[in-house]
């Protein structure tokens, strides 16, 4: 055989096996780690229901998810994330230069972030500007910006407690850390009015925050060690442990379903999964799971995952969100502007 028709032979067999190994039917799941427990329950119901394999699903953090996904097609990258904020549109051009140009956006609920602290303490109330002063890096004083001198909560407020500010939180990756820098930290330094324009993000690196991993549930275990400390966390994890953690109230109101379902709560946020299009065909069950998991018995009013901890949205936008799931609505960058 010559040495061209020996190579044609050798890359058709490569391209034959791989395009077998791609034709799958086990879904592979990676993203948020506050959207995994539902994600989690859908990938169960969806195995012991339909006849096929239960889904594999990876918690890897809402940013650390949306960079698999984007990484472009075929077998070594996922076919869905999950994410506890939207895509960026910065994410969405990466996902196109590598050749991922097809996604359907699905919005499920809602959720709060929390400050949850052991349920041994005494209820406390945060204004976002006392949140803020106590985890950013640099912060005003006497009519200047210098590295953040708080140690203690008292110090920021007299009326907060007279205990050592140690704060668990979610690294950079993480959809949480995302929503909370937005949430918190963007709106607490444009009130504040010491920083310019833009509002500050940066938060203080001397051990103050603690960065806890992508993983809730091991917050929310330190918590119970660590008693004084509080740790930053989705509404979900919060009320899968009511006997051992409390919440802060923000603002004066507290993280309760009403609340962060009306927007009342200053910290709630919408949640997502992504699908890649592209992978439909070669993995023949990802429609079927998404059409399961937009179900009215999966994210409606009084749906399964309702009762771990998700917020419903309001009827309409769940039918909104459903419909564009069973289109496969592609979605665009002006989409996400």
């Amino acid at each position: 055989m010559n040495r061209i028709l020996k190579t044609t032979v050798i890359a058709a067999a490569v391209m034959s096996v791989a395009g077998v190994a791609q034709a799958r039917d086990q879904i592979r799941i990676v993203g948020s780690s506050t959207v995994y427990p539902f994600a989690s329950y859908v990938t169960e119901e969806f195995g012991a229901t339909t006849g096929n394999p239960t889904p594999v699903i990876e918690s890897t953090g809402s940013g650390g998810g949306l960079r698999l996904f984007c990484n472009g097609l075929g077998e070594g990258t996922p076919d869905i994330t999950n994410a506890s904020r939207r895509m960026k549109p910065s994410e969405f051009e990466r996902c196109e230069e590598n050749g991922v140009t097809d996604i359907t956006e699905a919005k499920i609920g809602s959720d709060g972030i929390v400050l949850g602290q052991s349920a041994d303490n005494d209820e406390v109330n945060f204004t976002l500007e006392h949140i803020f002063l106590a985890v950013a890096a640099q912060v005003p004083v006497d009519g200047e910006l210098v590295d953040n001198p708080y140690t203690n909560w008292s110090e920021i407020d007299g009326s907060l407690p007279d205990r050592e500010i140690s704060i668990y939180g979610p690294p950079t990756t993480s959809g949480t850390r995302d929503a909370f820098e937005e949430l918190v930290m963007e709106v607490a330094s444009e009130e504040l009015g010491a920083y310019g324009d833009e509002g500050y993000t940066e938060i203080r690196s001397d051990g103050v925050y603690i960065d806890a991993g992508e993983n809730d549930n091991l917050i929310v275990q330190r918590l119970s060690e660590d008693t004084g400390a509080f740790g930053i966390f989705g509404y979900s994890f919060l009320e899968e442990n009511t006997d051992t953690i409390s919440a802060a109230s923000i603002n004066g109101v507290e993280p309760e379903v009403e609340a962060i379902s009306s927007g009342e709560y200053p910290v709630a946020r919408s949640l997502w999964f992504y699908l890649k299009n592209q992978h439909a065909d070669e993995v023949a069950p990802m429609y079927d799971y998404a059409n399961m998991f937009m179900e009215e018995l999966m994210i409606g009013s009084d749906g399964y995952l309702i009762d771990i901890g998700l917020i419903p949205l309001p009827e309409a936008e769940r039918e909104q969100a459903r419909q564009r799931v069973a289109d496969r609505a592609q979605l665009t960058l002006e989409d996400l502007k």
